[in-house]
């Protein structure tokens, strides 16, 4: 069992590769010169740091790198690039320090909250963040509560790693009503044993993969790896290549659609399995906006 196979998503893939659709990638810089980055469409949103990576050492570089392979890389590398004709809008909030454990830094709320304001007006349609908030104060989480409302009324749909601590718990990103929290799960759809899970993620969230991902490192070639981060990309880029093939959907249907998966939902904190395909299925009932209905 591979990892799209998992998740259904090989079929939407074959349908569509996200034209049109803006990914706001809040995260660390990108290593802009990998060749499986090539012919991609990825844009700098303009704020303190670079989106192009300077340390490929570094763990936000790798970070970001790593998490871009797997929505935009080429068709046909071994990363499983599941939307390469999506624009991939950078916006990094980790600088590229070296660090002695590899851990990825933290960002405070109101950096992250600045992050999804711009990435928003430069035009993205969906965000994926995979952050976690360091020393949040509750002055701090208003501000970042208020830029997911920003995102609410602009209809850009968020998507964000649950975390990767083993708690049971949620946080001011995974409470708010409007994002889609993603918790990771191996090959055969078990949960993660590092990974975040909580009420909100269980009632309003989903599993994808996040074991053994193999994607694009920061020094050319590919990396193994997981977590929450790698899951919540396949979250991200099933919703663009949803988005894609029914432009005329609104964000409230597309994510209707997405978080509608296989399984039904139950009083839990373990959320329901991604299933890209039946998503697209659930798409071909819903009407567009001009009144007509989407077949398949």
């Amino acid at each position: 069992m591979t990892p799209l196979d998992l998740v259904k998503l090989r079929p939407l893939m074959e349908r569509t590769r996200g034209t049109g659709i803006a990914i706001g990638l809040i995260d660390g810089p990108v290593a802009l010169g990998h060749p499986d980055l090539a012919g991609a469409s990825i844009r700098e949103v303009t704020g303190k740091l670079r989106g192009q990576c300077v340390r490929a050492e570094s763990a936000a570089c790798a970070h970001g790198t790593f998490v871009a392979g797997i929505l935009c890389g080429r068709r046909g590398s071994t990363a499983p690039a599941i939307c390469p004709d999506c624009t991939l809008l950078i916006r990094p909030i980790f600088a590229e320090a070296v660090r002695g454990d590899g851990q990825m830094p933290g960002a405070r709320p109101e950096e992250l909250a600045a992050a999804v304001v711009e990435s928003i007006d430069a035009g993205a349609r969906v965000l994926n963040l995979s952050v976690a908030l360091a020393r949040p104060s509750s002055k701090d989480e208003r501000e970042l509560e208020h830029a997911l409302d920003q995102a609410a009324r602009h209809g850009v749909i968020v998507v964000a790693a649950a975390g990767n601590q083993a708690t049971v718990g949620i946080s001011a990103i995974t409470r708010h009503p409007w994002v889609i929290p993603v918790a990771a799960c191996d090959l055969i759809g078990r949960p993660a044993g590092q990974s975040n899970l909580g009420s909100s993620i269980g009632r309003r969230g989903l599993r994808a993969p996040g074991d053994a991902i193999t994607s694009l490192g920061a020094a050319g070639g590919t990396v193994t790896s997981g977590g929450t981060s790698a899951a919540a990309a396949f979250v991200t880029g099933t919703v663009a290549l949803l988005w894609s093939e029914r432009p005329d959907a609104t964000a409230a249907e597309v994510r209707d659609a997405v978080t509608r998966a296989r399984e039904p939902r139950r009083r839990t904190v373990v959320p329901a399995l991604l299933d890209a395909w039946a998503s697209y299925r659930i798409m071909g009932g819903v009407r567009s906006l001009s009144g007509r209905p989407i077949c398949s």
